[in-house]
């Protein structure tokens, strides 16, 4: 019961900074946006990247604030399916948001002599475009929650063996057979763009590393443009992103060939589907020096 109500603790700690962190940057961001006479793309990609991580933490949280209060349960089987289905859908808008932050800022640093210069945004309301595009998709991929969730109905002393509220229904072979390539794919496609962008992003940070040496050596003057400072930024949430999404993807192939259920194992596993969620805008918060203006948002 100790190490139960340590655990919940924890995970209600984590939810509450990352929903309090995502609101400040995301309000941070947003003012910025509508306050510069340029808009920058990268602004509103952030704006949604953190309303994307406040609605999956808030999906998260709802059935474990239940749960570790000892609540009666007063989702039914709309609300499960409502709660668990805009979980999936913001777990996958976290993928296609990240991806496409890393794609935009390869393209924004790019030199204006090369191909990439091309394909930047020419405004900010085309970013508008994927992200109806990214709902659409990932609305899609989980419509078989739908029909699969189904709500216990019980209080908390009915309940042994489950922490929580919301019960997932054995699915037909061809639904399974359907919906997980549909994941497989999108993981994979986005992830590849994030992969390739981020390498060039690498190449190019590592091209000015090497300008900047040039300069010092010459006694000249260098400050880093902003847009560089930012890609270095951006990277770094990438790293954060890849931690996190491909050890809770080792972990939970290791549960699932596991014959025993390891309470430890279980537990990080829980907290890794959250980790990017909490820490993301903590890494935007120290790299780009947003905690006054949060503080002051807060």
């Amino acid at each position: 019961m100790v190490l139960q109500f340590i655990k919940e603790t924890i995970f209600l700690f984590m939810t509450m900074v990352g929903i309090l962190g995502n609101m400040s940057v995301s309000v941070h961001y947003m003012f910025s946006w509508w306050g510069s006479p340029e808009k920058k793309p990268i602004h509103l990609i952030l704006t949604h990247l953190s309303f994307t991580n406040i609605i999956l933490l808030l999906a998260k949280g709802l059935q474990k604030t239940i749960t570790v209060f000892g609540l009666r349960n007063f989702l039914d089987d709309i609300g499960c399916k409502i709660i668990v289905y805009l979980e999936r859908v913001a777990r996958g808008l976290s993928i296609c948001t990240s991806s496409l932050l890393t794609v935009v800022q390869a393209i924004i640093i790019s030199p204006r002599a090369s191909g990439w210069s091309r394909l930047r945004p020419k405004s900010a309301w085309h970013i508008l475009l994927f992200f109806s595009f990214f709902w659409i998709l990932n609305g899609l991929i989980s419509m078989n929650l739908i029909h699969s969730i189904t709500s216990t109905g019980l209080n908390m002393s009915q309940l042994s063996n489950s922490n929580s509220y919301c019960y997932f229904m054995p699915e037909s072979r061809e639904i399974k057979w359907i919906v997980l390539p549909l994941m497989v794919l999108r993981d994979a496609v986005f992830q590849g763009a994030m992969g390739g962008a981020s390498g060039h992003m690498i190449f190019l940070l590592h091209k000015h590393h090497q300008h900047v040496l040039y300069l010092q050596n010459s006694k000249l003057l260098y400050r880093t443009p902003p847009e560089l400072r930012a890609a270095q930024s951006v990277l770094l949430l990438m790293l954060c992103f890849v931690f996190f999404y491909w050890t809770d993807c080792a972990l939970s192939l290791f549960l699932s060939l596991s014959l025993g259920d390891s309470f430890l194992m279980i537990n990080i596993q829980k907290v890794l589907t959250l980790g990017y969620a909490v820490f993301s805008p903590l890494v935007l918060i120290q790299r780009d020096g947003l905690l006054p203006a949060c503080w002051h948002v807060q």
